[in-house]
């Protein structure tokens, strides 16, 4: 249930342990996910198409079918969700490789209404997909994984300003992996995942399924430095698929938070990679988000969590683990789907106003948002 004023605030802090194990009742793929009490959401008029999930003072109206596709698309494995300064929506989906002439990246207006489609180039691995405005001008940011292996920079219509693949320059990679199509998921090849923006107008690159390294670029696009890679942790990763830099108030600096998703776990870390850091007990996070004083995690075994300013969590959207962890492969059997439950959060995005889009890695697609509920 959502925490109510009068409750002790829950908080992800540094290897503390506040979840209540549910292995019994909620293993995915033989990892258990725990629960925290007392924040959980609660479903409202559960038979509705769009129910009311939360309580209190975070209470959203959950749509799954915000985004439609013309008939002669469509989607599979969505991947990531972002917003442009319009508050027009744009989703990557994975694609299959064999299909060359579907496009990999739709956008829609706020409304959900579809817009133009792009992207042929990242079908089979579309995966990252982030947006950063520019001046006057909003970029989208894409990652390609499986046989696509690339990063690029394209104009919110299409076009390509740049297209990157592995920076051997970092001396972290194999012969070839900057001009093969096979995926190798060693940590010698190159498989990125997402992407986090600097001050200066540079960015990170998480090389999520690759090399577990975050790669530091500046504004043109030139490889800087590199750091964390495979590792025990703390400033070293076991899959490193989500970034993101905290820039919530009351910090007298911004620091890095990267998912570390294998570990169940997001580090905070220094902007050059020193860890501060680990909030721990999450269902393999996948992605993050901030908006004002409030941190978003997408998880992949079925959650969304809302985090406030000092990481207490506000809501856990999480009706949806432990169907997922008793029906096998419920990703694939819609019929037994529940309205305002989640099955494998993949991304969440805040809107300009604050409200919630998650994308699922389902072999169909689904966008959901989260609607505020005053």
């Amino acid at each position: 249930m959502t925490q109510s004023s009068d409750q002790p605030k829950q908080n992800l802090k540094p290897h503390r342990r506040e979840f209540v194990s549910a292995a019994a009742l909620s293993t995915v793929a033989g990892v258990a996910l725990t629960q925290l009490p007392a924040v959980h959401a609660e479903s409202k008029s559960d038979d509705s198409a769009t129910p009311i999930i939360g309580s209190g003072d975070y209470r959203y109206r959950a749509n799954h079918q915000i985004v439609n596709l013309p008939d002669k698309y469509h989607w599979q494995f969505t991947h990531n969700v972002a917003v442009d300064s319009a508050n027009n929506i744009y989703v990557i989906h994975e694609g299959k490789a064999k299909l060359k002439d579907h496009p990999a990246i739709f956008a829609f207006d706020p409304a959900g209404k579809f817009i133009r489609a792009f992207g042929n180039q990242f079908q089979g691995g579309g995966h990252g997909l982030e947006i950063r405005k520019e001046g006057k001008e909003d970029f989208l940011y894409v990652t390609g994984y499986q046989q696509v292996k690339s990063f690029a920079k394209l104009t919110t219509s299409g076009e390509m300003v740049w297209y990157k693949k592995a920076p051997m320059e970092s001396g972290v990679y194999g012969k070839g992996q900057d001009t093969s199509t096979r995926a190798s998921w060693s940590r010698k090849g190159f498989l990125p995942t997402n992407f986090a923006f600097l001050d200066d107008g540079g960015f990170l690159l998480a090389d999520g399924y690759g090399s577990y390294f975050i790669h530091q670029f500046d504004k043109d696009a030139n490889w800087v430095k590199c750091f964390g890679g495979p590792g025990a942790g703390q400033g070293t990763f076991d899959l490193s698929h989500g970034l993101g830099v905290d820039r919530r108030p009351g910090r007298d600096t911004p620091s890095l938070l990267v998912t570390d998703r294998n570990r169940n776990s997001v580090q905070r870390l220094t902007m050059d990679g020193k860890h501060l850091e680990t909030l721990e007990d999450l269902g393999k996070p996948c992605t993050i988000d901030t908006w004002k004083d409030q941190l978003l995690i997408s998880e992949y075994l079925g959650a969304v969590s809302l985090l406030d300013e000092s990481n207490n969590v506000l809501v856990r959207f999480d009706e949806g683990v432990k169907r997922s962890g008793e029906i096998k492969n419920l990703r694939a059997k819609p019929k037994k789907w529940k309205n305002g439950h989640f099955i494998h959060p993949h991304d969440a995005c805040f809107d300009l106003e604050g409200n919630i889009l998650v994308a699922e890695r389902i072999p169909s697609g689904r966008i959901t948002k989260l609607t505020r509920v005053q």
